[in-house]
């Protein structure tokens, strides 16, 4: 870990009487696929990024798998992993109490199954939002669908804590289709734009609508004031993220480009940065443009206990978690198979207790 003395406001654009006296400490990213740190009511955040090769009949990749340790294939050889997979990449059939997963996919798809009987494709900017709470079982499988040229996936999944009032809610399973995610485009000074994306949270200002969080969700309470948002600033681009209330944490994770300013201290390797929440903070791109993924809330202050797939308040709840899933499988599995994926011409959709849904327009 490298800690980074820096002024979040010591340039750009940022208003006065805003500069603050404290530090920022900045922890190295890892390469895509690698977890990143996280802090309170946040768990786990991965970015995948896999250069996939043209699809086959199956929807896995039309090419070799010899030499790839398939079922933990998490080495990026050709640019591109299996993971889990077998015969598509992704995450077959695993279970989740006590947390939610948000999986935002900017590129490719992910074909979802659940023990639920729930079914969804979703890609190219549409975020899935599934509270486990008192269990779930969901299979992530990444199909190929081009089966002419390459399948470029990259997604962001994300575990946000449940309180322990909700850790037992019912499961619940939401789709946040990319025509519902808030765009929006800002012009510094010099005319250079930075595009915001916002999942949750009202940093862009309460009059831009947001879809509403999961009812049990963490980010459902006002007072949490979760966020989480992603900014692209082109090349020499200034943007000040707006101040937050105090006491919560906030992190950007600088994840792609050359170089980024944070209040006049330069990083030139990607990093994690945490900053005080109730202060502005004021982001320059360099040469090239760069991206950023903001994590915003207020911790849930519990004791958190974590095995694997279970995320609970005590050793006994995760003991207890493990009897439960070994007696009712949270359902049961009702699929074929582990890793099911839809029928390459399905496009886009969500089939939930038999309700199906797709993106407007």
């Amino acid at each position: 870990m490298t800690t980074h003395v820096v002024d979040p406001s010591n340039a750009g654009e940022a208003p006065p009487g805003s500069r603050p006296t404290d530090a920022i400490a900045a922890r190295a990213l890892g390469p895509a696929a690698t977890p990143w740190p996280t802090d309170d009511p946040f768990l786990f955040c991965v970015h995948h990024d896999d250069a996939y090769p043209a699809g086959n009949d199956r929807l896995g990749p039309a090419a070799s798998l010899a030499g790839r340790e398939l079922g933990m294939d998490f080495t990026p050889r050709d640019g591109w992993r299996m993971y889990h997979g077998r015969e598509v990449p992704g995450f077959p059939q695993h279970p989740h109490r006590g947390f939610e997963t948000v999986t935002v996919v900017r590129r490719g798809h992910v074909d979802h199954s659940d023990s639920l009987g729930a079914t969804a494709r979703y890609g190219e900017g549409d975020v899935q939002w599934l509270t486990a709470g008192a269990g779930i079982v969901h299979c992530e499988m990444f199909p190929l669908l081009n089966n002419a040229g390459p399948n470029p996936a990259e997604l962001f999944q994300i575990w946000l804590n449940l309180p322990k009032a909700s850790k037992f809610a019912t499961p619940h399973f939401s789709m946040l289709w990319a025509p519902t995610v808030p765009r929006r485009t800002h012009l510094d000074t010099a005319g250079n734009e930075t595009e915001i994306v916002v999942v949750a949270g009202t940093i862009l200002g309460r009059d831009v609508p947001v879809p509403a969080p999961p009812p049990d969700s963490w980010a459902s309470r006002a007072e949490s004031h979760v966020a989480i948002a992603t900014f692209r600033l082109a090349a020499n681009a200034t943007y000040t993220l707006p101040a937050a209330e105090p006491g919560l944490n906030r992190t950007l994770y600088f994840f792609q480009g050359g170089s980024l300013m944070v209040g006049g201290e330069l990083f030139d390797r990607h990093a994690a940065i945490r900053t005080r929440s109730e202060l502005p903070v004021v982001l320059t791109a360099g040469a090239e443009p760069v991206e950023v993924l903001l994590l915003q809330g207020r911790p849930i202050a519990e004791p958190v206990f974590q095995h694997g797939p279970f995320v609970m308040n005590s050793r006994e709840e995760i003991v207890q978690a493990f009897e439960d899933y070994r007696r009712t499988q949270f359902g049961g599995w009702p699929w074929p198979v582990d890793g099911p994926v839809h029928a390459r011409e399905a496009g886009r959709f969500a089939s939930v207790r038999r309700v199906v849904t797709r993106p407007p327009g």
